[in-house]
């Protein structure tokens, strides 16, 4: 039995029912989808307690948890694609016109929803894996998310064309020669295009970041800050004299680029409270295994590792309770930073390992602290 058949039967049994304005029941319903959205996760929650295994529930735990503000929008639009059935009928100029921009928020949002999931998935289990798999872990995993990403926006937009019955791989067939043409007459524009699209891909910058580039091999280097990308051409503020240099995207995809304000270090310092005093050959143990964790970590600045101790008892006496850990961490970009957190937190997981096996227990103290370095420009 499907909904109209559900619908039928409840108007033949309930004849006040049929009374009721159906744009009122709709309205309903639209209220109903967002109050309902928002819990959508809670909702999903419960049913995988209870009729999954606890391996899956804490899978599903450390997946969507971090990512429930993307799981309510998706929960509501879907909500809201079924409220459109109480318009088919007597509405269906309304349901005709609301209908596309229902079904693009559905389709937006989870896209948006897979997107936030494979991240997820990729940093808590697959840096994982590889590390088990002996592969060294480097940023090839975000250009990985990249690509996924453009594959996901990719079926989005073949999704979207097929819910309004559009034929887009047809039409984009049926314009191979035409096309073909019109690119070897547009080369140059074509050529501008791909290069934005490269520059958007691939980040060397954004607005706002100071760069360095040498356009002339003759002439002085140009270094000022991003204003905006365009199309065709990214508009550079000189520095000296605040000049607007105008520089094609084909132009600046084959420069060499220097970006100033990324290249920063984050210092991070970690708190080992041990339960018990280090003698001296302990704490050199601890230095030789911290240190050792450390240095082989894909982004961590080479030599910049320093661990000192301290603590006193009740008589003030010097003891070796407590070990500070300070390291920098070098990265590109906000994604590849936080991927060598997560890396990181891998790392405090061995070292805890590698020590309790000698015998030394220790709590680390959170938060761990984060502090951007500054950039001298």
């Amino acid at each position: 039995m499907n909904l109209s058949d559900i619908l039928e039967t409840l108007q033949l049994e309930l004849p006040a029912f049929s009374e009721i304005p159906k744009i009122f029941i709709f309205l309903v319903s639209v209220l109903l989808a967002i109050l309902i959205g928002r819990y959508t996760p809670r909702i999903v929650w419960l049913i995988v307690h209870r009729f999954s295994k606890d391996q899956v529930a804490t899978i599903y735990d450390s997946l969507v948890q971090p990512i429930r503000g993307a799981f309510k929008v998706a929960g509501t639009f879907l909500l809201l694609s079924l409220s459109l059935v109480w318009l088919q009928e007597d509405y269906s100029s309304l349901h005709d016109f609301l209908e596309p921009l229902v079904e693009l928020g559905v389709i937006v949002s989870v896209a948006w929803l897979a997107s936030r999931l494979f991240r997820q998935f990729v940093r808590l289990y697959g840096i994982e894996m590889l590390r088990r798999l002996g592969r060294e872990v480097d940023e090839l995993l975000l250009v990985l998310e990249t690509l996924v990403n453009v594959m996901i926006g990719f079926i989005a937009v073949l999704a979207f064309a097929q819910s309004q019955n559009f034929n887009l791989i047809g039409l984009m067939a049926s314009l191979g020669i035409g096309g073909l043409a019109i690119a070897f007459a547009a080369q140059k524009i074509l050529e501008q295009l791909l290069s934005t699209i490269v520059l958007y891909l691939d980040r060397p910058f954004v607005p706002g970041d100071y760069i360095r580039v040498s356009l002339n091999p003759h002439a002085q280097d140009v270094y000022g800050r991003i204003e905006s990308i365009g199309l065709r051409s990214t508009k550079l503020r000189t520095s000296a004299k605040s000049t607007l240099v105008i520089i094609p995207n084909n132009t600046l995809a084959n420069l060499d680029i220097e970006n100033v304000t990324r290249g920063k270090k984050v210092m991070v310092m970690l708190y080992l409270d041990f339960l018990k005093p280090l003698d001296e050959q302990d704490a050199a143990l601890v230095k030789q295994v911290v240190t050792k964790s450390t240095e082989s970590l894909f982004g961590i600045d080479p030599g910049s590792t320093s661990i000192t101790f301290s603590g006193r008892d009740n008589n003030g006496s010097t003891l070796q309770t407590r070990a500070r850990v300070t390291f920098f961490i070098l990265g590109s970009s906000e994604d590849s930073i936080q991927l060598r957190k997560r890396l990181l937190e891998l790392a405090s997981d061995k070292i805890a390992k590698q020590l309790n096996t000698y015998g030394i227990e220790f709590t680390v103290q959170e938060p761990t602290i984060y502090v951007e370095s500054p950039v001298t420009i």
